[in-house]
């Protein structure tokens, strides 16, 4: 009998639940410097997960926890960009 796979779990860095993976939009600061959505999750670069909710991206920029997880500081452009995203559901 096969073993059942383990489902990837990962912290949102707004309210810092655990869910799988999937559930969880990803935040990457790639190797140039610049910091995008990636809705493959695959992109490289230093990421930070973020529940689909603007509540947890507000709760993240507020507790300074996007930055850190970034391991660099986010301009209020990205910022804005990324709450448009969120509200208009437009993660890709």
């Amino acid at each position: 009998m096969a073993k059942p796979r383990k489902v990837p779990q990962r912290m949102c860095v707004g309210c810092r639940a655990m869910k799988n993976k999937k559930e969880l939009i990803r935040i990457v600061r790639t190797p140039d410097g610049n910091i995008e959505i990636d809705p493959t999750g695959k992109k490289a670069g230093r990421g930070a997960y973020i529940c689909p909710d603007t509540e947890c991206l507000e709760r993240a920029i507020r507790g300074k926890s996007l930055q850190k997880a970034l391991q660099t500081e986010v301009s209020a452009a990205i910022i804005a960009d990324l709450k448009e995203r969120l509200t208009s559901g437009f993660v890709d």
